[in-house]
């Protein structure tokens, strides 16, 4: 069988890069999507040194010309995408009330989170269309849940971060978009919530690392035809909307 092909965004360091290796591990070829190209190529060239199928694109997700320039140039390398995932994240301090945050900040968090996952999806639907059977996973977080927001028993309750979390709020309405007009195609869109990360998002006061958290969206960037579709998914089940 063919290696399948799988191209991750904002994976130079943190959770993108552990999924990177975690699929590469898997078997996988993987795009190692990088905004800056010099850290970029330091994280292919350790993750090559050590074995694994890994290969540099540069992608600024908020850059419409950019995406449009890496989807071109991925499309001479391979001529199919059996996976994206949309990894690449933006956030600012976390208490910042909603009423103080600056609207620049949160156009800033919208262009990555939300439509730069959409800018990236478009751009590499024709190889993803190429594909006999494809996934499209856009890592989320339980910040964004609207259940998980009101319920003031949930530990999500406190965070209160405007533009972060309602942008995860739109990526999960995007989900469901993108899941109910490319599954006759195909094609599965799913969420993920990988749990609180320790990355530079959160200044590392995450418990989770990120080698732990990558285990769930690599799963779900190689799942077979008849995986699930449409869903929010969680290390131990699905998540609510």
């Amino acid at each position: 069988m063919e290696k399948p092909t799988v191209l991750v965004t904002g994976a130079n360091k943190g959770l993108g890069r552990a999924i990177v290796e975690r699929l590469a591990a898997e078997g996988a070829t993987v795009w190692l999507g990088s905004r800056d190209r010099a850290r970029g190529r330091a994280a292919v060239d350790e993750l090559t040194a050590a074995g694994n199928d890994v290969r540099l694109l540069e992608l600024d997700v908020a850059d419409d010309a950019g995406v449009a320039r890496a989807a071109t140039e991925l499309a001479e390398q391979t001529g199919r995408l059996d996976a994206l995932v949309n990894n690449a994240g933006l956030a600012f301090d976390w208490s910042t009330p909603p009423s103080q945050e600056p609207l620049s900040r949160i156009k800033a968090i919208y262009e990555v989170n939300l439509f730069g996952a959409i800018r990236v999806t478009q751009a590499f639907l024709p190889l993803l269309r190429k594909a006999p059977s494809a996934n499209v996973v856009m890592v989320s977080s339980m910040s964004g849940s609207l259940t998980a927001g009101i319920d003031r028993s949930s530990e999500f309750y406190r965070i209160n971060q405007l533009g972060y979390n309602s942008s995860k709020t739109a990526l999960n309405a995007v989900v469901v978009a993108f899941a109910k007009e490319l599954q006759p195609l195909g094609i599965r869109v799913n969420a993920v919530e990988p749990g609180w990360v320790s990355t530079d998002m959160n200044e590392h006061r995450g418990p989770v690392t990120p080698a732990q958290a990558a285990v769930l969206p690599a799963r779900l960037a190689l799942l077979d035809k008849d995986g699930p579709t449409g869903c929010f998914h969680g290390g131990d089940g699905l998540r609510p909307w």
